[in-house]
């Protein structure tokens, strides 16, 4: 039996204050995207100011970290402590995060910075989702988690182009300086306009829910800060140890993970190739560590190597997330037939995409970077929605909601993990000694040639999943 969607008045929701109040909370969605995306374009001015070239990396692992704690968390702190004083916490964390971005005058200053913004911009991100629970009536979450999206491409899109543009026109620390503000408006308004009883009532009644993961989490934030150390200052037994702590330390969270049936992060099996579950959250894994390098260091590379103006990467940059956002959308009413060869053609399209910045990144071929770029969106943008239904689908019914969440636990571990991994390889050629066009060189073929055995592990993943449609 199918069962027709309802048909949503928007301009009633505007005229009852729904609509706009969702726009509000959407809020914090946009201001975690443009930062998270921001960082990129803004790094090369910012080494100019401040040494540290080494850290790159661990600028964006560390705010991952960050992310998956407070998402992990929110969902729970929700059970004692309203959602209002949750989001004008979370936006005053973010807000704290920046200032201390923009003021930072050493990178390890810089480092706690985004610690903090990925704590503030991770619970926003959550709180977006648990207020679309709380607040809105269950007939219109298809349609607001849509508007959801958008924003989010919108978001994501505005991060690199802020960031050029604050850095060529102003300074980089304007960029921070502006992200700030629009934390602390938000915490403002916050507390202004979530007013319903909803809002602001605790559903726990004070009570501190069980289960919370703090064993797991430790555990995950210590494995990638020791691959993370491993690229600091390299030394062949030194950094291969501490890559192999590091590694063996992301295998024990799945499983304490697996020993937590109240908070657990994953699914059970999360990589038992026998099932949809486990083939499905390979591909999303792999793929995750194995882009990553894209967006921390081809910024630096081409402005270093080959001069090009930091609008122009913004711009590259941006274009990335546009077409995972409009093959997105393009492919959502794609019939069921057709879903096998779209995951599979997406899985072929980012590896395709990590092949040409290969190419492209070394040589400065812009028109090929730029059509890569779009290749490896548009290839997320078009397997991503597909798997992640396929990954519920495959779970028990009892983990599905589980399943659902940890899709984009796992991209984050995934994108921290390999920020990690790259800053060894980037180190490795040279950075930890000195940012010149020569290191610059070194780097720019390894830190995308070093993925592509991931990026085949994810196409074996991906086509094992479409089999299973």
């Amino acid at each position: 039996m199918t069962t027709a969607n309802p048909t949503v008045d928007w301009r009633a929701l505007w005229r009852s204050g729904d609509l706009a109040r969702f726009c509000f909370i959407s809020l914090g969605i946009m201001l975690h995207a443009t930062n998270e995306t921001m960082v990129m374009t803004v790094m090369p001015a910012m080494l100019r100011d401040i040494d540290g070239v080494q850290f790159v990396g661990w600028s964006f692992a560390i705010y991952e970290i960050g992310s998956i704690i407070a998402g992990a968390a929110t969902g729970r702190l929700v059970s004692f402590v309203s959602l209002r004083s949750n989001m004008v916490i979370a936006a005053l964390l973010f807000m704290a995060g920046c200032i201390v971005c923009a003021l930072a005058p050493t990178m390890p200053w810089f480092l706690a910075g985004r610690l903090l913004e990925g704590f503030g911009g991770g619970g926003l991100v959550a709180l977006a989702f648990v207020s679309v629970e709380r607040l809105f009536s269950r007939d219109i979450w298809p349609q607001l988690f849509a508007v959801m999206s958008a924003i989010w491409g919108v978001a994501a899109f505005a991060g690199p182009l802020l960031g050029a543009l604050a850095s060529e026109h102003l300074s980089w620390r304007w960029a921070f300086g502006v992200s700030g503000l629009g934390g602390l408006a938000m915490a403002s308004a916050s507390f202004l306009v979530l007013r319903m009883k909803a809002a602001r009532q605790a559903t726990g009644h004070g009570q501190v829910p069980a289960g919370f993961p703090f064993e797991v989490l430790l555990c995950l934030a210590a494995s990638v800060t020791l691959i993370a150390t491993a690229g600091l200052s390299i030394a062949p037994l030194r950094s291969s140890l501490l890559l192999l702590l590091g590694l063996a330390g992301i295998a024990l969270v799945f499983g304490l993970d697996a020993r937590k049936p109240l908070s657990r992060l994953f699914p059970q099996h999360p990589f038992h190739w026998r099932s949809g579950v486990g083939t499905g959250m390979t591909m999303i894994a792999a793929f995750s560590i194995a882009t990553v390098s894209f967006g921390l260091y081809a910024p630096l590379i081409l402005t270093k190597l080959h001069n090009v103006p930091l609008i122009t990467t913004g711009y590259i940059i941006a274009s990335e997330s546009i077409a995972w956002s409009v093959l997105s959308i393009l492919v959502a009413n794609a019939k069921p037939e057709r879903e096998r060869l779209i995951i599979t053609a997406g899985a072929f399209m980012i590896t395709g995409g990590v092949l040409g910045f290969a190419y492209a990144v070394p040589h400065g071929t812009l028109p090929l970077i730029l059509a890569s770029a779009i290749l490896q969106g548009g290839g997320f943008g078009i397997a991503w929605p597909f798997v992640t239904r396929m990954i519920v689908a495959a779970a028990a019914p009892e983990e599905r909601t589980i399943a659902s969440s940890a899709v984009p636990t796992m991209q984050r571990l995934g994108y921290a993990v390999g920020a990690a991994i790259a800053g060894i390889i980037a180190n490795s050629a040279g950075f930890s000694q000195g940012f010149t066009p020569e290191t610059a060189a070194g780097a720019a073929s390894w830190l995308f040639v070093a993925f592509l055995p991931l990026t085949l592990v994810g196409c074996i993943a991906g086509w094992k999943t479409a089999q299973r449609i």
